[in-house]
């Protein structure tokens, strides 16, 4: 599998110092678990920033913090033993929040055989699973902040680039597009967003409210 298209160092960087919300964090960490290039950066990034941390001056600690860390970690049920990777197109970071693989995954429709279910996270950003049958559009829109779709599998097309499973689209506020999946198989991707999207059309617009996109 070669992903041509990648996490830019800004993403990778706020990853690493977590500072990005719950939605963007679990589509940075599926695509780096596909993406060998990604995942060297990010553990360049995590690197740089244990040199720095290193370099910090010590803190004072409370009297019993060890003790009290220490307890914590005695009181700990312990961990289950890690299962070998099982077949399926979820990597392990996605299924852990969806609870198993595609068969998992309560879909609902939004029209035009588009399926999408929204997973729980964090209020300050919002990740969903996209189901798009082969050669659907997706309504031209816009953005509010930042938008990540990584495809999970099949392929879309948009503004003549080619993103296939484990590629990765940075949308901002000044990009607007109408992605187009490929014929054949449907295109399933995750994708997290900032803010509501923005629709050129009137239809979409009216069931931005009910279907929170």
């Amino acid at each position: 599998m070669a992903i041509m298209h990648h996490l830019t160092d800004s993403l990778l960087m706020a990853h690493a110092a977590g500072q990005l919300p719950e939605a963007f964090g679990l589509v940075v960490a599926t695509h780096v678990s596909l993406c060998d290039e990604c995942r060297a950066r990010l553990a360049a990034f995590e690197t740089v920033g244990g040199v720095m941390l290193d370099g910090c001056g010590e803190a004072a600690m409370s009297e019993g913090s060890l003790e009290a860390t220490l307890a914590r970690i005695a009181g700990r049920p312990p961990e289950a033993p890690r299962q070998a990777p099982r077949p399926g197109i979820f990597p392990a970071p996605l299924r852990d929040y969806v609870g198993g693989d595609l068969g998992a995954v309560r879909w609902r429709g939004v029209g035009g055989g588009v399926r999408q279910a929204i997973i729980p996270t964090s209020r300050a950003a919002t990740v969903r699973l996209l189901h798009i049958p082969g050669g659907m559009a997706v309504p031209d829109h816009g953005h509010r902040g930042i938008e990540l779709t990584l495809v999970l599998k099949g392929a879309f097309r948009d503004a003549g680039d080619r993103f296939a499973r484990g590629d990765v689209e940075v949308a901002t506020e000044a990009d607007r597009h109408t992605p187009v999946a490929e014929p054949g198989d449907a295109c399933i991707c995750l994708a997290a967003t900032e803010g509501p999207l923005r629709f050129t059309a009137l239809l979409p617009r009216l069931a931005q409210p009910f279907l929170r996109i």
